[in-house]
C-alpha cells in the first residue's frame, strides 16, 4: 500500500477522489435537507389549506354534521374552547399530534349560550364573529384512516363563531410523498455517488497517467545517462510546451553545462599533468646527472625548476579553490595601496592615481594576486616601461596595468584568458609562463563581482583593465 501511495499518479487520484466524494456528500446533504424541508412547508401549506376551507365552513355556520371532513382522506377535527372534540371525519380510527387523541366528537352544550361566548371572546383571541384567525400552528404526527396509518404534518387554525364560540380546525396533510421522494432521492445518491467517485478516479488515473508519461521517459533517460556516463545524451523534450516540457528543457540544460564542466575538468587535469611533465622531467635529468657527477649539478636551474614547479602548484591549488566556489573575504582593500606595493622593487613599473584611496572590497591576497600576475604579464611583453593606474568612476574602481609592448590582437583578446593558453608570439614555457596568470586573474575577478578586459594601450601595447564594485 505504502509503495503504491508512493506514486504520484495515485496519490492524485486518491485526492482528487476524496475531494470529489467530499463535494458529493456535501451536495447530497444540501440537496436531501432542501428538498425535505420544501417537501414539510409545502405540507404544511397544504395542510392550513385544509384546515382554513373546514373553518370557513364553519364562520358560515354550517352544522358539525354537514362540515366537509373527508375530503382527500385527510385527518380532520375541530375543537371547541374547552378542547372537547365536536367533529372529525368518519373513517378517522386514531391520531396524534394535535394534542385531541379523541376521533369521536362529543358537541359542547356551552356552544348555545351567548353569554359565555361574548365573555370567551373577550377572553379569548379578540376575533369577531365569522372572522378567521390569521396564525397557524404547525405539528408534526400521525393518524390511522380506515385501516391506513400515516405521518401526517398538522395545521391549527381558529375561527368565531356566532352560536358555538372560538373553534379550533386542525387539519392533516400526508408527509408519505416527502418520505418517498426523501428516500429515493437517498437512494439514487447512494448508488450514483459511488459510481461517479469511481468515474472521478478511473479518469484522474488515466488523465495523470497521459501526464506523467513523459516524466517516465525523461526519468529513464537519466538512469540510462547515469549508467552510461555518456553526458553527451539528452532527455526527450515532450511537444506540450507545459510544465514537464520546461522540466525537460531545464533537464538539458542542467546536463549541457555538467558535460561542459566535465570537459573542462578533464581538460586542466591533461593540461596540469602536461605543464607538470616538463620541470618535474628536468629537475629529475639535472639530480640524475648531479648524481652521477656532483661536478657537473646544475643547482641554479634545479631551484629555478623548483620554483617553477612550487608557482605552477599554487597556481593549480588557487584555480581549485576558486572552482570550488570560494568566496572571497569580506574585507576593505585599498587598491591605490595594493598598486604601490606590488610595484615596488619592480624595474620600469611605475604608479599613478587620481584618488589616494581607491577601496573595494574583497579578498587581499587574491587582488594582490590578480595585480602580481598583471605585472608579470605586462613586464614579459614590455619594452621599457609599464604603467599601473587606480581611479573611481562612480560606483566602480578601475585598475589597469598597460605596457609599451607589441600588444594584444583583437582575436585573440578572449583566447588569452584561457587555462594553459599562450600565444606563439609573445610567451613561452622558458620565460616561467603555464597560461595560468590571466586565467587566475579573471577568475578573481568575476568572484569579487567584477570584470578583467584588454585593449590598446595608449603607447600601443596590452592595457588590461580590471573594474570592481568600489566599497561605499
Amino acid at each position: 500500500m505504502s509503495r503504491l501511495l508512493g506514486s504520484v499518479r495515485a496519490r492524485a487520484t486518491l485526492a482528487a477522489t476524496l475531494v470529489v466524494a467530499v463535494a458529493l456528500v456535501a451536495a447530497g446533504t444540501a440537496v436531501l435537507l432542501s428538498l425535505r424541508s420544501n417537501l414539510l412547508g409545502e405540507a404544511g401549506t397544504s395542510a392550513e389549506r385544509s384546515a382554513r376551507e373546514v373553518a370557513a365552513q364553519l364562520a358560515a355556520g354550517t352544522p358539525y354534521d354537514d362540515l366537509s371532513l373527508d375530503v382527500d382522506d385527510r385527518p380532520v377535527q375541530v375543537a371547541d374552547e374547552d378542547g372537547v372534540l365536536v367533529a372529525a371525519g368518519e373513517d378517522l380510527e386514531r391520531i396524534s399530534g394535535t394534542g385531541l387523541d379523541d376521533v369521536r366528537p362529543s358537541p359542547s352544550p356551552a356552544a348555545t349560550t351567548g353569554d359565555e361566548d361574548d365573555e370567551d371572546r373577550e377572553d379569548g383571541e379578540g376575533l369577531e364573529p365569522g372572522e378567521i384567525g390569521e396564525g397557524t400552528t404547525i405539528t408534526d404526527g400521525s393518524a390511522t384512516i380506515d385501516g391506513d396509518t400515516e405521518d401526517y404534518r398538522f395545521a391549527a387554525v381558529t375561527v368565531e363563531t356566532d352560536d358555538r364560540g372560538t373553534l379550533t380546525v386542525y387539519a392533516g396533510s400526508p408527509l408519505s410523498a416527502e418520505h418517498g421522494a426523501v428516500r429515493t432521492a437517498l437512494t439514487v445518491m447512494l448508488i450514483g455517488f459511488p459510481c461517479l467517485a469511481a468515474v472521478v478516479a478511473a479518469v484522474t488515473w488515466l488523465v495523470t497517467r497521459r501526464a506523467l508519461r513523459p516524466v517516465e521517459g525523461i526519468r529513464r533517460e537519466m538512469a540510462a545517462i547515469t549508467a552510461s556516463e555518456d553526458l553527451a545524451r539528452r532527455v526527450p523534450v515532450p511537444d506540450t510546451h507545459d510544465e514537464v516540457a520546461r522540466l525537460a528543457l531545464t533537464t538539458n540544460e542542467t546536463l549541457a553545462a555538467l558535460q561542459t564542466s566535465v570537459e573542462r575538468q578533464r581538460r586542466f587535469v591533461a593540461d596540469a599533468s602536461h605543464e607538470l611533465r616538463s620541470p618535474i622531467a628536468s629537475l629529475r635529468t639535472q639530480l640524475e646527472v648531479g648524481a652521477a657527477h656532483p661536478e657537473l649539478l646544475d643547482v641554479e636551474g634545479a631551484v629555478e625548476d623548483t620554483v617553477r614547479l612550487q608557482r605552477l602548484a599554487a597556481d593549480l591549488l588557487l584555480l581549485a579553490r576558486l572552482d570550488a566556489g570560494e568566496r572571497p573575504a569580506d574585507a576593505r582593500v585599498d587598491l591605490t595601496a595594493l598598486a604601490r606595493e606590488q610595484a615596488e622593487g619592480r624595474p620600469g613599473v611605475t604608479v599613478r592615481s587620481s584618488d589616494p584611496h581607491v577601496t573595494v572590497e574583497g579578498s587581499r591576497g587574491q587582488l594582490g594576486r590578480v595585480l602580481a600576475n598583471l605585472l608579470d604579464n605586462a613586464q614579459r611583453h614590455a619594452r621599457a616601461t609599464v604603467e599601473v593606474s587606480v581611479r573611481r568612476e562612480g560606483d566602480t574602481a578601475v585598475l589597469a596595468v598597460a605596457d609599451d609592448g607589441e600588444g594584444v590582437p583583437a582575436a585573440d583578446r578572449d583566447r588569452i584568458f584561457e587555462r594553459f593558453v599562450r600565444l606563439d608570439a609573445a610567451r613561452s614555457r622558458d620565460d616561467g609562463g603555464a597560461g595560468l596568470g590571466l586565467a587566475i586573474a579573471r577568475d578573481v575577478a568575476v568572484r569579487h563581482a567584477g570584470t578583467l578586459t584588454v585593449r590598446e594601450a595608449p603607447q600601443g601595447g596590452a592595457l588590461f583593465e580590471l573594474r570592481l564594485p568600489a566599497a561605499p
